[in-house]
């Protein structure tokens, strides 16, 4: 049974807003910046690498792929939010919270998400995807876009229906290379996500 957030009023953040945001919040543009990898490395050598043991009271972590979607995601009670960069979470590794906490991945809903997702799982087993389901990806028909090239490989590290919507996915059975980016999503999709979850925002 789903739960409903207490005391929360929710904000719809849609695609043309947060396309907006990445062109005039100061953080975006500073992540845009030429001088984003060093400011990036900066901030992991003085704030990230002496904490890898994240903070006792986080028990849930969620992981996405996309600034769009990183910034402005909901504060949930005893969580954190983690920008991935595609295929950049092997720095995580060493983070031995993340052993002990819950965690969400959220990545597009393509065969390239899917293949962070099985690496994300070599990594830390208990991985659980969010929002990378087939009934997220068709109340998003509007939005679909293509992926220019798959990834055609098998990922044993799916579940059964995580395995089934990217075998067809990677088949092409629901429409010739089907990709739906996750800030295509709308974040009231996204609270009644987190609402299912029960969590406390």
């Amino acid at each position: 049974m789903a739960c409903k957030p207490k005391g929360t009023e929710y904000v719809s953040m849609d695609y043309t807003t947060l396309s907006h945001l990445r062109n005039s919040h100061p953080a975006w543009r500073l992540l845009r910046s030429d001088h984003a990898p060093l400011v990036t490395s900066f901030l992991h050598r003085v704030f990230v690498a002496p904490n890898v043991r994240l903070g006792a009271s986080i028990s849930r972590v969620f992981m996405t792929e996309n600034k769009i979607n990183f910034l402005p995601f909901p504060q949930v009670k005893d969580s954190v939010v983690l920008f991935g960069a595609g295929y950049g979470f092997e720095v995580l590794r060493e983070a031995q919270r993340l052993a002990r906490s819950r965690i969400h991945y959220w990545g597009d809903i393509d065969t390239h998400g899917f293949a962070i997702l099985d690496q994300l799982r070599s990594q830390f087993g208990h991985v659980t995807s969010f929002l990378m389901d087939r009934s997220t990806l068709l109340a998003f028909e509007s939005v679909w876009g293509e992926v220019e090239q798959k990834t055609l490989r098998d990922l044993p590290r799916l579940d059964p229906e995580e395995r089934s919507l990217h075998d067809d996915l990677r088949d092409n059975r629901i429409r010739n290379n089907l990709r739906l980016e996750q800030e295509r999503i709308g974040f009231d999709w996204v609270h009644l996500a987190l609402a299912k979850l029960c969590l406390d925002l």
